[in-house]
């Protein structure tokens, strides 16, 4: 069993997030990166099916030479190996492309990622590997597991949880509930220092599209307090000021 995980390098949930180029382009001085949250669950997912199972974890990302660091901790929380394509990720289309490319020299059983990055909550790479591939895609999964040769899901669904499965090779997303995140034990972070970390070059892919302009969300306003008494001052600033009832 061979599986990839798909791992993007993020912003840490704390950073002030701030623009440069005229709004037109993230601000990374001074940022801490971290694994993106949803791929650290595919990761981990990834370890537990292999060591009930037999076979290999990788873990792929699509970066530039700072992300070294990052897919550093992805080692020493026991991926086998990584793979870094040398490219800055621009958008879904383009990561997934870089990735398809990847997967396909390979010969990978099973590819995980997130179900989005929580930088730009796009939720698209999956979905487009398995298009790319002409593979299944299973998306937002809370369980997972092999039975028999084939993979079985439960994945979030409106209202409710669905079960499915699929032949290998698939594509799937890690959900919240799908495991426990795990952290590196000082074993693993020395043995991350000798794992390889392979660095290859991007496939050539077309601009799929630009971002024309970032902004910070407005602030929040001071809290108002009306008299329990007052319904009508409520009523009257919801409707004139706030505009959310008619």
């Amino acid at each position: 069993m061979k599986i990839l995980v798909c791992m993007s390098v993020v912003p840490d949930t704390t950073t002030k997030i701030t623009f440069t180029d005229n709004n037109t382009r993230f601000n990374t001085q001074g940022v801490q990166f971290i694994i993106n949250p949803y791929d650290e669950l595919s990761l981990t997912k990834a370890l537990e099916l292999t060591e009930k199972n037999g076979g290999t974890v990788t873990v792929a990302t699509v970066g530039l030479a700072d992300a070294d660091a990052v897919i550093r901790k992805a080692l020493a929380i026991g991926a086998n190996d990584a793979i870094r394509i040398n490219a800055e990720p621009k958008d879904g289309q383009f990561v997934a492309e870089q990735l398809s490319a990847i997967i396909k020299a390979n010969g990978y059983d099973m590819v995980l990622t997130g179900r989005e990055s929580i930088d730009y909550n796009g939720g698209q790479v999956c979905g487009l590997l398995g298009e790319m591939l002409g593979w299944p895609s299973v998306n937002v999964c809370t369980q997972m597991d092999l039975v028999d040769g084939k993979a079985v899901f439960e994945r979030d669904i409106d209202g409710g949880r669905q079960q499915v499965s699929s032949e290998l090779p698939v594509v799937a997303s890690a959900q919240k509930d799908l495991c426990e995140p795990r952290i590196p034990n000082m074993k693993g972070i020395m043995a991350a220092r000798t794992k390889p970390l392979t660095v290859t070059e991007p496939v050539s892919a077309d601009n799929s599209s630009s971002y024309a302009l970032f902004e910070s969300p407005a602030a929040k306003q001071a809290v108002r307090l009306i008299d329990a008494g007052n319904a009508g001052q409520l009523i009257d600033i919801l409707r004139n000021e706030a505009k959310i009832i008619a």
